[in-house]
């Protein structure tokens, strides 16, 4: 069985809010082994509505409507799932005493125009909404001569989380065989998404019963894998078989296996090795500490550092002699490598980290461009040192010098 989720309000195709329902209602499907294939946004307009309608009832089994049934002039799910149906909506004279009754023990009257929350689609459930006026409703129809099921739920949050556990739920379980579905993201560092494909295609496209999805983010690339069967342990053992194939073939570049954070994971091998370590920064501005710190039991391994900007606190804080800078330039090798071995030395740490580099949009020349990036890894006996020319805007070579730092530092802890 495949899904379509419909988020229906103008105010979700505006910068103001986003559409999380679906995230939860994804979740909860995935654990009923039924599959996303849509996701749509409509706003309150009947036509666009209708068509909307009409398109995600006629390709998936069941189709989610969030949104659109409260009181006002704008809410017109109800009346867009009947058209794209053709058939009527009755408004249901139990549900309008019902809401009259809520109204009154509250002390409140109730405007006319609540009423229309009580119009039903011909043939629907009515689903309880025990925290909201909005009920929902469960339709099982044929849609051009195939089998339908249709929801309508409320927009708000805790009344669809709870409307969905005790009303939706339970009657997909009904419906769907027995399946599961299992799911692995495996991450790499520092290679071009083109790159890691070359290598990691032959194998995942022999797997067809895996849906591997490829991510491309700021110095990473994602692999969502994704199997669905009769049961969770077949499911996993079909994720997990394309998951150690593509570990042995991209080898120590995958740094990730279970969807954890370069971060996490740096932060695992310090601590498994019983090691400290400090930070000498000049163009990441603190990144590298900010996202070693961002993990909880950080402590225990990262002592500290310095955020060395200007070439007077390189000196003041690394140690780094004035010298070196005149020969040099604040971005070279033989500064990176300083900062390394100086603030380890200086923080009585393992392991020592030192970057610097040009972010821009100013400051680089011919020579040296903006995007530059020297950064180093030293551990007191021996020391890694890259430079790295990154394109993008400012926090983009900042993000990619952070992370290529991290990826140093797990390398030489591995």
């Amino acid at each position: 069985m495949i899904a379509e989720i419909v988020a229906i309000g103008s105010e979700m195709l505006t910068p103001h809010r986003q559409d999380t329902n679906s995230l939860f209602l994804t979740g909860r499907l995935n654990e009923l082994g039924i599959s996303v294939a849509f996701k749509t946004v409509v706003g309150d307009n009947l036509a666009h509505l209708i068509s909307a309608a009409r398109t995600a009832i006629g390709r998936t089994d069941l189709t989610i409507f969030m949104g659109g049934l409260g009181p006002t002039k704008d809410d017109l799910t109800r009346e867009a799932v009947a058209a794209a149906l053709g058939i009527e909506l009755k408004r249901d004279h139990n549900l309008v005493t019902e809401m009259y009754k809520r109204f009154a023990e509250r002390r409140i009257h109730m405007p006319e125009n609540n009423a229309q929350q009580a119009d039903v689609l011909e043939g629907a459930v009515v689903l309880t909404n025990t925290k909201g006026t909005a009920p929902g409703q469960w339709l099982e129809a044929r849609f051009e001569s195939k089998p339908r099921i249709i929801a309508l739920l409320p927009g708000p949050p805790h009344e669809i989380h709870t409307m969905w556990e005790t009303e939706c739920a339970p009657r997909l379980r009904d419906k769907v065989p027995p399946a599961a579905i299992a799911s692995r993201t495996l991450k790499v560092a520092m290679m071009g998404e083109s790159a890691v494909d070359l290598r990691a295609a032959p194998i995942y496209q022999k797997h067809s019963k895996v849906e591997t999805t490829v991510l491309a983010g700021q110095g990473q690339v994602e692999f969502h894998l994704r199997a669905t069967a009769a049961t969770k342990d077949e499911a996993q053992a079909e994720v997990d078989q394309l998951a150690g194939e593509l570990e042995d073939e991209l080898d120590d570049a995958v740094f990730s296996s279970q969807g954890e954070s370069l971060e996490e994971i740096v932060n695992y091998y310090l601590q498994m090795r019983n090691a400290k370590l400090a930070v000498a920064e000049s163009c990441t501005g603190g990144m590298i500490a900010e996202r070693i710190t961002s993990v909880a039991g950080s402590s225990r391994s990262f002592l500290g550092g310095a955020v060395v900007y200007s070439n007077e606190l390189k000196t003041l804080f690394a140690d780094i002699p004035p010298a070196m800078i005149e020969q040099h330039g604040a971005v070279s090798k033989e500064v990176a490598v300083a900062l390394a071995d100086n603030i380890r030395e200086l923080c009585n740490a393992d392991i020592g980290v030192g970057v610097t580099g040009i972010a821009g949009p100013g400051g680089g020349s011919e020579e040296k461009p903006v995007g530059l990036v020297y950064i180093a890894v030293s551990n007191g006996h021996k020391h890694d040192v890259v430079q790295r020319r990154f394109f993008g805007d400012r926090e983009r070579v900042r993000r990619w010098a952070s992370q290529q730092a991290l990826d140093m530092v797990r390398k030489m802890l591995m």
